[in-house]
């Protein structure tokens, strides 16, 4: 079945991690492609969460990672989280590499030597990724989406998965996706819209960081919602994610507003993790 690994195709080499982003980031090779992991300086797998980021069309997960300076924008949201992206169709007629969840979220980990963590299950995507969270949807353990203009199609079924429990949150941005995600967002009930991107979490409201279901009216374009780094690292904030505590030498400060969240890269100061058991996170649990 597409989506599900079968246990010998790929030979499991001893995976490495690498300083990125002030975190340590690990590829994988699988039967159904790359697949990045991420922890960010900080991270504490007791208290994590476990974030999944699939990328739009015409690029592949690797490009993406590059290009889109993913790992900075994660570590930027300040979340205790396990991030994993994994590969996605290139070209609209390509079918989703992983159409069950946990069977990727099972390889990926087994493969990268690292446990999971027992914090909530979250799914972001941009763009064309919808075709691969919508096959997500069924799973119980999901509880948060974030579609960053990714309402291209499948409505029926996002809406079925808001009305089957109210502890089911979605983020809904919203630049190209107006066709769609207007009636989408006018059908529901609970819904809040917002007429602009913030700048930081602090400035949503109270109602707005709440509410079940939330549209964000873009600002931005639809290849800068996810290239320019002001997006993610804010919406990442409205999800049941624990915060990281700050580092010893530096009192809690609000979030860094978006626009100047991915500063130049700096030489990271994390070593790489030797080989054997991973588990252990970028610092001790």
């Amino acid at each position: 079945m597409l989506g599900t690994a079968p246990a010998a195709s790929v030979a499991a080499a001893t995976p490495t991690s690498e300083p990125e982003a002030g975190g340590l980031h690990t590829r994988v090779d699988t039967p159904h492609g790359p697949v990045h992991l991420f922890r960010p300086a900080g991270y504490q797998r007791r208290g994590a969460g476990l974030v999944i980021y699939v990328h739009g069309l015409y690029t592949r997960v690797d490009q993406a990672w590059r290009e889109h300076r993913l790992a900075e924008q994660f570590a930027a949201s300040g979340m205790n989280a396990l991030f994993i992206a994994p590969e996605a169709p290139e070209a609209a007629d390509e079918e989703p590499a992983w159409s069950d969840l946990e069977s990727l979220i099972t390889t990926a980990l087994g493969r990268a030597r690292l446990r999971r963590p027992a914090g909530p299950l979250l799914a972001v995507g941009h763009s064309g990724a919808y075709r691969t969270l919508a096959l997500w949807l069924a799973d119980p353990a999901l509880r948060h989406l974030i579609l960053i203009d990714a309402l291209y199609g499948n409505g029926p079924e996002f809406r079925g998965w808001l009305d089957a429990d109210r502890a089911h949150k979605m983020t809904l941005i919203v630049k190209g996706t107006a066709r769609w995600a207007d009636p989408f967002v006018r059908s529901f009930r609970r819904a809040l819209t917002r007429a602009t991107i913030p700048a930081s979490f602090e400035e949503l409201t109270r109602g707005e960081r709440t509410a079940q279901l939330l549209c964000l009216r873009s600002q931005y374009g639809h290849m800068e919602l996810i290239t320019e780094g002001k997006t993610l690292p804010v919406v990442l904030r409205r999800t049941p994610l624990a915060r990281l505590a700050p580092p010893p030498s530096q009192p809690a400060t609000p979030s860094t507003p978006a626009a100047t969240a991915l500063a130049p890269p700096v030489a990271p100061q994390v070593a790489a993790q030797p080989r054997g058991d991973r588990d252990g996170g970028v610092t001790a649990e």
